[in-house]
């Protein structure tokens, strides 16, 4: 038998490891076992450190690590190959949870229907990457290129379409695959994006897309509005309108602009041709999270709207 220091045959390699000749020629053509020599007859060599490297290949295929990452191992160290498997293991055992959560609910309904077969296929066919990939098309095309707005929905775009709970319910399937088909949905990605042009358009122009204090800007509108709910303020009494004058304030310097009979009449009508859809996807985003519903910006903007029809 050969010793370490002239190295070891193919078959020999074969023998120590317990691997079939076939097995270990794969991996070397596949270069996660580089040949390190051949000898003058063309015979492939390989010494102790390709032994201990075999053994690992092995061990790293039995756990499932696909090929390119092992081929990988030249530059990264072990620990960052185990946690790259065991994040893949993660989101492998989160889709067999779902698909197990969607089969029990199948079956302890009874016969299977069309809509138990569409939320197999959906969930099949919309993975990690597929659900990026909506995302993205999702902030391009409603977007449509205003860089302000699409950093907007950009910080929007995880809580847009959340991911599904390792257990979802029934009704958080249903609600999954609803928002998925909602925010795919062309017409409905035209109408956001023609309602919010004016708006991104001039923010563009003026130089004035601050978002963060945006932000602030809009959690002031809904803080003042709630406070006069809770205070118990109907959006259509005389009580609402100093209410009304405060927040038309606060959303005049959100628009860069100045409050006017002109400004709030545009801004009734944006209120009242407001797309319900938009207020469906949060509903059912908030379906699949379990957060409570409505948002409370979704109730003052609500009354916001309400108040302006009353007093506009």
């Amino acid at each position: 038998m050969a010793s370490p220091r002239d190295g070891y045959t193919i078959g020999q390699l074969s023998r120590m490891s317990g691997l079939p000749v076939k097995t270990i020629r794969f991996y070397s053509d596949a270069g996660v076992l580089p040949e390190r020599d051949r000898t003058p007859a063309g015979y492939r060599m390989y010494g102790e450190d390709d032994l201990a490297r075999l053994e690992l290949v092995r061990a790293l295929r039995e756990m499932g690590v696909d090929l390119a990452t092992i081929r990988s191992l030249g530059e990264r160290d072990l620990k960052q190959v185990l946690a790259l498997h065991l994040r893949t293991v993660e989101t492998q055992l989160k889709n067999l949870q779902r698909t197990r959560a969607v089969l029990r609910a199948t079956l302890d309904k009874g016969d299977p229907s069309e809509a138990d077969l569409r939320r197999l296929n959906t969930l099949g066919r919309l993975g990690a990457a597929e659900r990026a990939a909506l995302l993205d098309s999702f902030v391009a095309e409603v977007g449509g290129g205003n860089e302000a707005r699409e950093r907007w929905l950009t910080g929007l775009r995880e809580a847009m379409v959340p991911d599904l709970p390792a257990e979802p319910t029934p009704q958080q399937l249903d609600a999954w695959l609803e928002l998925v088909e909602l925010v795919a949905d062309e017409d409905y990605r035209a109408s956001l994006r023609r309602q919010s042009d004016e708006f991104w358009e001039r923010q563009q122009r003026q130089g004035t897309a601050d978002l963060e204090k945006w932000r602030h800007s809009n959690d002031a509108v809904a803080d003042t509005v709630l406070a006069a709910i809770e205070d118990g303020v109907d959006p259509t009494s005389p009580e609402a309108v100093p209410v009304l004058d405060k927040t038309i304030a606060l959303l005049t310097g959100m628009h860069g602009t100045e409050d006017s009979p002109e400004f709030r009449r545009t801004l009734a009508q944006a209120y009242q041709e407001h797309d319900p859809r938009a207020a469906r996807q949060w509903q059912l985003a908030a379906i699949i999270t379990g957060a409570p519903w409505p948002h409370p910006q979704t109730v003052a903007h609500e009354w916001i709207g309400r108040a302006l029809h009353a007093h506009t």
